[in-house]
This record gives structure tokens, sequence and C-alpha cells, in this order.
């Protein structure tokens, strides 16, 4: 996946008429033809020295009771990172894992490896957010979760969360926040130095039409601004992105949950390893996929 995936970097223009992103989206790179693809060290190169796509490091496969002692202390470091986590019965555990699982069955992904999933369900009663470990030949486990807030509909400029499969996989590059505030006196992406998911462009349901038009936004997901929108988690209330309160956006970034490409690709490419967190403690269940479901529509 990434070792035969090219790196390269293309501008990308700010937002367009018609096109949404979230509130204070920044501009992101993302891949594109025509740019000079990173240098990684000679010790990562193929052998023979003439191959441009760099060699990075395997990802970590871990058998089942490998997977379940990554698993319990990742549940235990999230218990102690993040406040008021949302308590699941055994039902709606299972229900998690269904809803997952048929997503990513409806969109040809396969689970190869023990890895977390980033699981959302945009369904308004709900506004969850769960971590679950997905294992190619095992149960899953659910780690926990958070409430969320995905795309307010009935608002003029909003869009629908899209819903479906969408990989975190180094071809776009993430960001980071920058806390200033816009005329609103808003932190739309949070405070200073919170990790910006960037999923890139994707197609979504425009929320303030009832015909079925769609448009792009710039998927991103992200924390918010503490003071006035923290507040609104827990119900739909962006623009199509997903809101994540501080303390999961925190927990995610330093857990590499999602970066198990991106520490790939920082072995050889200082972008990547600007991105990731200063205090990182990455699990060796990182994975790449974030899953959007919405339980309102079985």
């Amino acid at each position: 996946m990434v070792a035969t995936m090219r790196r390269t970097w293309l501008a990308v223009l700010l937002l367009a008429p018609g096109i949404a992103g979230c509130a204070v989206a920044q501009p992101a790179p993302i891949a594109g033809e025509g740019q000079p693809t990173p240098s990684p060290p000679a010790s990562l190169l193929p052998p023979g020295g003439g191959a441009s796509v760099p060699l990075a490091p395997p990802l970590p496969t871990l058998d089942p009771i490998e997977t379940e002692a990554a698993a319990a202390r990742l549940q235990a470091e999230l218990l102690q990172q993040v406040q008021d986590p949302v308590r699941q019965s055994p039902a709606s555990v299972q229900r998690w894992i269904t809803l997952a699982r048929a997503m990513l069955a409806a969109h040809g992904t396969p689970i190869g490896r023990a890895q977390v999933l980033v699981v959302v369900d945009r369904n308004p009663l709900v506004q969850q957010l769960a971590l679950i470990v997905a294992q190619p030949d095992a149960a899953w486990v659910m780690l926990g979760g958070t409430h969320v807030s995905t795309g307010q509909p009935n608002r003029h400029g909003y869009y629908m969360t899209p819903t479906g499969v969408f990989l975190h996989d180094g071809s776009v590059l993430d960001y980071r926040a920058q806390g200033t505030f816009n005329e609103n006196h808003i932190r739309g992406l949070g405070v200073k130095g919170m990790r910006i998911w960037d999923f890139g462009w994707q197609w979504a349901d425009k929320g303030w039409l009832h015909t079925g038009e769609r448009g792009q936004i710039r998927l991103l997901m992200h924390a918010t601004d503490p003071a006035y929108l923290a507040r609104r988690i827990g119900r739909p209330a962006s623009e199509g992105c997903v809101r994540v309160p501080a303390d999961m956006n925190r927990f995610m970034d330093r857990h590499g949950v999602l970066d198990a490409d991106y520490q790939q690709m920082a072995t050889y490419d200082a972008a990547y390893r600007a991105i990731l967190s200063d205090n990182a403690d990455p699990t060796p269940l990182a994975g790449d996929t974030l899953v959007v479901v919405d339980s309102s529509e079985e």
C-alpha cells in the first residue's frame, strides 16, 4: 500500500464557490503528478538502487494474544486520557461492530491485520465515535468512544457528513490548528496544535436541500472552539466534518490510531515526521481507516 504509492505534492487552491469545507478549513496539500517524490534514505531503497519507490518498514502484525494485550493497554490509556467516554452495553457494542463490518464489506475494504478503526455514527440521535479493534481471524473489540458532531441538516451551506470508508493513507497531508480566531472570535479547528485529519475531497448531500443534490466538501476530523462550539458536541452542528472533543483529539493523535501509513512514511519524509505528535506513544494497532455509518438508515 504505502510502499507502492508515489508521494508527490500539489498545492490546493482556496475553497472555491460551490465547494464547501469545515468552517475555517485551511488548504492542505494533496498528492499530484509533476512534482519530485520525497527522497528516502539509501537504507530504505530497494536493492539495485534504480527503483523510484521507497521501501518502508512493515506494519506491525500481532497475533491474537498480542492484540489482546495491546488493546487492553490502549483501552486503559483511553479511560485515563479521555473524559466522559460513552458507556456501551454489550448489545450496542455488537451493533457498532455489525455496522462497521457491513460498511467495510460494501466498500470492498478487507481487514488484513489487527488494527484500530475509527467508526462514526452520524445518526442524529447517536452522534458518537467508537474505536474498534478489527482483526482478520478473531473477534472485534470495542475500546470506547465519545460524542461527536457531524453535519447539521436544514442550514444553508451545511453538508451532511458522508457515510462510507475513508482511508488515511498519506496521499493527503494532515495539518495542525493555528488556534487563530475568525471574525466571530471562534477557533473553528480548536486551540493551537490540535491535529486535523484530512480525508480529501468527498461528495456529500447538501443538508439544506431535500432533493438529493450533492457537492464536494473537504472531509476533516478535528477539534473545535473550546469556549463556544465544544458545548454543541453530541448533536449535528458541523458543516460536514467530524468534530471531536479535544481530549479525544489528543488521544488519537498521541497514540497514532490512524497513523499506520504516516509512521511508515515518516521514516524517510520529514513532512510526515512533522505531523506526528511530539509526545507520540504509537500503538502497534495503528490503522488507517475512518468508517462513517448511519444507524438511522438500518
